[in-house]
């Protein structure tokens, strides 16, 4: 279990520094957004690569960072039903989550997105608009993400393995709680105290 945590770590110190430097991508894409509209407006001209560009960054902070989403327990589930549950159950939930859902679909992505992006680089794909960017890198991003998301995976269900044996303290033990946690916490605490 100690070889499999020190592998987590070194994922997730590799997931939160690409998530830290690309996350610097929407301010890039937001100032390609603002440059192209002020020259739009300004001197009634626009280019496709201009606006496509705009595309990519998202796509590469939407994609590649999802495994960061990941490791700060940032992802979507339901709190409120969440919440409900003794912290074993939740902890059962992940796990199951994890092996069952997230992993196999971070494969079929992989497995179907490898044949995408490898046809799209050996014809040199373009944009069908004109003026506008080559294809295939958009592409490769489908299969990047699903990769970092696999790894990132693997750490978590890591994780959550090892503090169900006691082994760590659980890394989103001590999570700050935000004000919808709260509120939901709250919303919970009175529905039991009516029930009773």
């Amino acid at each position: 279990m100690n070889t499999l945590l020190g592998v987590s770590r070194v994922i997730d110190a590799i997931t939160l520094r690409i998530g830290k430097w690309l996350s610097w991508l929407i301010l890039a894409a937001v100032v390609v957004s603002a440059t192209n509209a002020v020259i739009r407006k300004l001197f009634d001209a626009s280019s496709n690569a201009w606006l496509e560009l705009q595309w990519v960054l998202f796509g590469i902070v939407f994609l590649l960072c999802s495994s960061w989403t990941l490791l700060a327990n940032e992802h979507i589930r339901i709190d409120i039903v969440n919440a409900l549950f003794p912290k074993r159950v939740r902890d059962m939930i992940d796990v199951i989550g994890h092996v069952l859902f997230l992993l196999p679909l971070t494969i079929v992505m992989i497995v179907t997105s490898y044949p995408f992006f490898v046809r799209s680089f050996v014809i040199n794909e373009q944009s069908m608009n004109a003026g506008g960017l080559p294809q295939w890198p958009a592409k490769s991003l489908i299969l990047i993400g699903f990769v970092l998301l696999f790894f990132q995976g693997l750490s978590e269900l890591i994780k959550r393995i090892a503090v169900m044996m006691g082994r760590i303290p659980d890394p989103h033990g001590g999570v700050h709680v935000t004000a919808v946690e709260a509120e939901a916490e709250r919303i919970i605490a009175e529905i039991k105290h009516e029930a009773r």
